[in-house]
């Protein structure tokens, strides 16, 4: 259980501190409400590129890094498209530079061409090296719009098309910035050898005279259910044939999440699982291949993915995944199975308690689903599932009509 104090600045920051006397670090964690989700469909990759803008220094700090490395801290960020999300970890004695940093940068990120130049840059070689020059690096690029047809989850993170970053301008980044990096957009925890008096006083000195903004309010249209199977094949340069089965699920909210998440452990992890043991160990059709969830804030996808071995035909690949989706519709599962899988979570989630920066992330989470105190009642949620609700459950995800197929075919060199 993470224990933590809360508070509000009256600019709308939400300010959350885990006491922790057993280290001598501490995480400034600031995660912004905003990801590839909140985009202009014609502006997209925007999310991603404040998360490299935002290192690229505000008003009173030219070099983010340099002061931070100077106290023995260490900083980075990563996109979704739900949330963005800046860690910095440090010794505790030296907390307030990140307080100092962190405080700069919200309230006046330094904007120039030069810098976005460079960061555009920056990106546009990630979009190059990450999504198009490699071996099924385009894949998200393929499968979200196969798969959603009015939600933004149908771009990845990175964006729709190059030419979007390539084409971004000053007026175009520092528009998205009043928007959406505000305090009332943003939850600040705090965690390690802190104390909440202390906290309260440094953000009441760095952060209460930072302007709240305007409120965003987020107005996204809902994903219709989907009625009729999808499918799409690209040929390219890659090694081998690759499947991905795409179908979708309830938000991260949901009851029904926690369900398809043990369905996707107990289809893929480790060597006892079904996925594994049946198509990879016993009939030795696949030489990889796994099933996750994307873990979406909004409705999301559950993804099937395989690389058949080389002398597998397609068709047989992929009906031997549909024979083992079957079974998890009609057969029910046994408690041993069950058990087994969450347990595998339980330890994975306490292993999860013990880094202080894991800590942090997980109550600036769960604060912005709703209370940071859920993340503590996670492991009971995943405790309760029931054979009959797994059942359930893959009965309405597993069907034909919820499918969102991508075969990826490995070209033949004429």
């Amino acid at each position: 259980m993470i224990t933590f104090n809360r508070f509000t600045l009256s600019n709308g920051l939400k300010v959350l501190v885990h006491e922790d006397e057993a280290t001598p670090m501490a995480v400034v964690n600031i995660l912004y409400d905003v990801g590839a989700r909140d985009e202009d469909p014609d502006k997209t990759g925007f999310a991603h590129l404040f998360e490299h803008l935002m290192f690229g220094g505000s008003v009173n700090i030219p070099q983010y890094d340099l002061p931070l490395q100077r106290v023995g801290g260490e900083s980075n960020a990563f996109t979704s498209n739900d949330i963005t999300n800046y860690y910095i970890t440090l010794p505790a004695n030296n907390i307030e530079t990140a307080f100092w940093l962190e405080s700069d940068r919200m309230l006046s990120l330094a904007f120039n061409t030069k810098s976005l130049e460079t960061q555009r840059n920056v990106v546009a070689e990630e979009f190059k090296q990450r999504y198009l020059n490699q071996p099924y690096g385009d894949v998200w690029l393929k499968l979200r719009p196969l798969a959603y047809k009015t939600h933004p989850y149908k771009w990845a993170t990175i964006g729709k098309e190059l030419s979007h970053i390539e084409q971004a301008s000053i007026e175009d980044v520092k528009a998205f910035f009043k928007k959406h990096y505000t305090p009332q957009n943003a939850i600040m925890v705090v965690a390690g050898d802190v104390k909440t008096s202390d906290i309260k006083r440094l953000s009441e000195k760095w952060f209460k005279n930072i302007p709240a903004g305007e409120k965003y309010n987020r107005s996204i249209a809902r994903e219709a259910i989907q009625l009729e199977a999808r499918r799409s094949i690209i040929e390219a340069k890659v090694p081998v044939n690759s499947i991905y089965i795409a179908f979708h699920m309830d938000d991260r909210s949901s009851p029904s999440y926690y369900i398809c998440d043990l369905i996707s452990d107990i289809l893929s992890r480790g060597q006892s699982s079904r996925l594994f043991r049946k198509l990879l160990k016993e009939q030795e059709l696949f030489s990889e291949i796994n099933a996750y969830l994307l873990g979406s804030i909004d409705n999301g996808l559950f993804i099937v993915e395989g690389k058949p071995l080389e002398h597998v035909p397609l068709e047989n690949a992929e009906a031997a995944i549909w024979t083992e989706l079957k079974r998890m519709k009609d057969e029910p599962i046994l408690d041993y199975e069950l058990d087994k899988v969450k347990n595998k979570i339980e330890s994975t989630m306490v292993f999860s308690e013990m880094s202080i920066l894991d800590k942090a992330m997980n109550l600036a989470y769960f604060e912005l689903l709703g209370d940071a105190d859920l993340f503590n009642q996670e492991i009971e949620k995943y405790r309760r599932v029931t054979a009959e609700e797994i059942q359930e459950t893959a009965n309405r995800l597993f069907t034909k009509e919820n499918s969102s197929t991508l075969l990826y075919l490995a070209k033949k060199d004429d």
